[in-house]
């Protein structure tokens, strides 16, 4: 039962998988970028970073008792925003650090971060210290 007609090869090719892979990478590529950009936020008491040196930025500091300090000036909480906005003006200046003692509670801490940014400076940066194995 065997026929004398030559045998022809299929040429052509299925690109229906290599769609449908292609169509869940995007999707996957869609879903995690937004996370990517935004990132999570976690506050760390101990944390490698480098270190700041010598800078002219602004450096709010928190002290254990509540007070609030900027480049080591002592202000009140109430004219922060004020004295913020001043400085950014005057200075030019978009970036803050800043520095909170371990014991001073999230919500503090969180108000002061509210005021900042309610004074035109949008980068807050938070300074931690290194591990303890790496003073």
């Amino acid at each position: 039962m065997q026929t004398n007609k030559p045998r022809t090869f299929l040429a052509e090719i299925n690109v229906t998988p290599f769609v449908d892979v292609m169509l869940v990478l995007l999707i996957i590529f869609m879903v995690s970028a937004p996370m990517m950009k935004e990132g999570m936020k976690v506050d760390l008491p101990e944390a490698e970073a480098r270190a700041l040196g010598e800078t002219q930025d602004l450096v709010i500091t928190v002290g254990p008792e509540g007070t609030i300090d900027i480049n080591g000036s002592k202000v009140e909480l109430e004219r922060l925003g004020m004295i913020l906005g001043q400085v950014k003006e005057q200075r030019n200046v978009d970036a803050v650090y800043l520095q909170a003692d371990r014991s001073i509670p999230y919500g503090f801490v969180v108000k002061v971060m509210s005021v900042v940014r309610s004074a035109g400076l949008t980068r807050i940066g938070l300074v931690t210290q290194p591990p303890v194995g790496q003073r």
